[in-house]
């Protein structure tokens, strides 16, 4: 039993930065709070260290300002490959020519469906700010790609051609392909944008090649000397992320913000002392799994990250 740490409150003044408060939350003890403070140590640590690394989300945040998160740690090159749904490529595209809107929870999902509004969460995405405009705008940029040649391509290959294509620098794309940062979608045929790449394969021979953007991740975790993950929510893309790393003896580090209990056995309630258990993160690792919802969580853990590089 060690009792040689006492509790500390908490000060709060007009000087306390996002790293002063990020350190006081830890010496709180309380509950999330220490979690928290343990994220922005060990992303710190990833990023200073300069260790390979890896960013994993679900495509929902993307619907949300937290997108501009995912963008400047992609922009500033902080993680050395992305693995995320189609979803991700759905939202970050629709909103470069189109705008999503504040909703509400509680709004008649009846009535939206027979307006046309779909609602995620508490965002309102009309018809035409989703499919509508993906199928408007896409199938123009997928005939571009293949009347340049082009025939087959992994998922991060056809993500750097269609950002090599865009003007908007709020987009993760445009900036994953002009810092040539590989993003894989495992599962790249469940969403708008899948859907398209198959209607155009209807009549084009264009193919998505899966395997080599597994040859890719085998080529990244097998030359790493040490590798890190923030894995945003569950689901394939934290699962690709942590089952390749296996194959290297585990992740030296790993953040993972979850809303989801692990009493019912899913890889996304999963805490990260399972994935130990697996061989998918070193048993020497520093890591830690933080409850709580990623679009409030993300930004803090982000401010007390940049303020100390």
């Amino acid at each position: 039993m060690n009792l040689d740490k006492p509790v500390k409150d908490i000060s709060i003044t007009p000087a306390t930065s996002f790293a002063n408060l990020s350190e006081q939350m830890f010496e709180s003890g309380g509950f999330t709070a220490q979690k928290f403070s343990m994220g922005v140590t060990i992303l710190r640590k990833m990023f200073e260290e300069k260790c390979t690394n890896f960013l994993s989300f679900p495509a929902c945040i993307i619907a949300t300002g937290t997108r501009g998160i995912i963008r400047d740690l992609v922009k500033n090159k902080q993680f050395d490959a992305v693995i995320t749904t189609c979803g991700t490529l759905d939202h970050d595209l629709a909103r470069i020519w189109r705008d999503y809107y504040h909703g509400s929870w509680e709004a008649d999902d009846r009535k939206l469906h027979q307006e046309g509004v779909n609602r995620l969460g508490n965002i309102f995405i009309p018809n035409e700010c989703y499919g509508e405009i993906l199928e408007s705008k896409l199938m123009s940029i997928l005939e571009e790609i293949y009347e340049a040649g082009t025939r087959r391509l992994s998922t991060y290959e056809l993500i750097w051609e269609i950002g090599d294509r865009l003007d908007d620098e709020d987009s993760i794309i445009y900036w994953a392909a002009r810092n040539r940062i590989p993003v894989i979608i495992p599962g790249i045929t469940d969403g708008s944008v899948g859907s398209q790449i198959f209607f155009f394969a209807q009549d084009h021979d264009l193919t998505i090649d899966v395997l080599k953007d597994e040859k890719l991740l085998s080529d990244i975790v097998f030359e790493a000397e040490k590798t890190g993950a923030l894995m945003i929510g569950g689901g394939i893309s934290k699962h690709h992320t942590i089952w390749w790393n296996q194959f290297r003896g585990g992740l030296d580090y790993a953040v993972y913000v979850t809303t989801a209990p692990e009493w019912d056995g899913s890889l996304s309630g999963a805490r990260v002392r399972e994935a130990v258990s697996w061989g998918k993160v070193r048993e020497d690792a520093s890591y830690v799994t933080i409850e709580g919802d990623a679009t409030l969580i993300l930004p803090f853990i982000y401010a007390g990250v940049v303020q100390e590089l």
